[in-house]
């Protein structure tokens, strides 16, 4: 699925994903950030910085004389993230409307942060390198994923009524999906960073959970990649909706288990 389509989805999903923020992606950035190391003065890039759950605690992190730019492609997140930049008077955030994982820096990075989203990158090894290419000697690398377990039966369920309405889902699930198992555990996770020559690796597993009334559990679906699994016919999604949130309950725990690494490039 080209990027660009990616983008367009998230920016239709905003509102929805910035609704999880409290109890899901502020924390988890919160989290990465303290894991990042980062100190005064560092210059920072936040890859697929979304609506601002890293970028703003790194760049108070990072103070006035340091720098966070934060590279997404949401129109609509980006503009969600510099409201809260603004409203903090933080005018060391510069945000990007562009492809993270072809981004380039005018000078390298301290510190690159990439918060769930690595696994988007089309090509995840060959984006994840680029990434790393954008760091200085010594810079970190700190990233979070999903932990083997996370997000089920949440997804799986999600699944099982798309598959209803679309059985072509069948053979088309693939993607995001198989890039994050390709790291769900601290070993795969441990062993897929040294392969780009870092070194220093940490790897901390980090439980959630997070409730979720009906509401919320459908932002969750409308405000991320699953969005996509969803048939474009509107009476067709609106019987998937209703099915799986029947499926769901009116109270659903969320396994929101998460793996936080960071990593240095000598």
């Amino acid at each position: 699925m080209p990027e660009i389509t990616i983008g367009s989805a998230f920016d239709d999903g905003a509102a929805d994903f910035e609704r999880l923020a409290p109890s899901l992606w502020n924390p988890m950035g919160n989290a990465l950030v303290a894991a990042a190391e980062i100190e005064v003065g560092h210059r920072i890039l936040d890859a697929g910085c979304g609506t601002g759950a890293t970028t703003i605690p790194a760049a108070q992190y990072a103070g006035p004389d340091g720098r966070v730019d934060g590279v997404d492609l949401s129109a609509q997140m980006l503009a969600l993230a510099q409201a809260k930049a603004s409203t903090l008077s933080l005018e060391n955030v510069v945000l990007h409307l562009d492809d993270a994982g072809a981004w380039t820096g005018d000078e390298p990075y301290d510190v690159v942060l990439s918060a769930y989203s690595i696994f988007f990158l089309p090509d995840m090894d060959k984006g994840a390198a680029h990434l790393v290419s954008n760091l200085r000697p010594g810079g970190m690398l700190a990233l979070s994923t999903w932990a083997e377990g996370a997000l089920s039966p949440f997804t799986d369920l999600l699944v099982q009524e798309c598959r209803r309405e679309r059985p072509e889902l069948t053979g088309l699930i693939s993607g995001a999906r198989d890039n994050t198992e390709r790291l769900n555990t601290p070993e795969k996770l441990t062993a897929w960073l040294e392969g780009f020559g870092l070194q220093d690796i940490k790897v901390l597993s980090t439980p959630a959970q997070v409730q979720l009334n009906q509401s919320l559990a459908w932002s969750l679906v409308m405000g991320s990649g699953l969005r996509f699994l969803l048939p474009e016919d509107e009476e067709a999604a609106a019987r998937v909706k209703t099915a799986f949130l029947a499926q769901l309950g009116e109270e659903y725990n969320l396994n929101a288990d998460t793996l936080i690494a960071s990593a240095r490039l000598h």
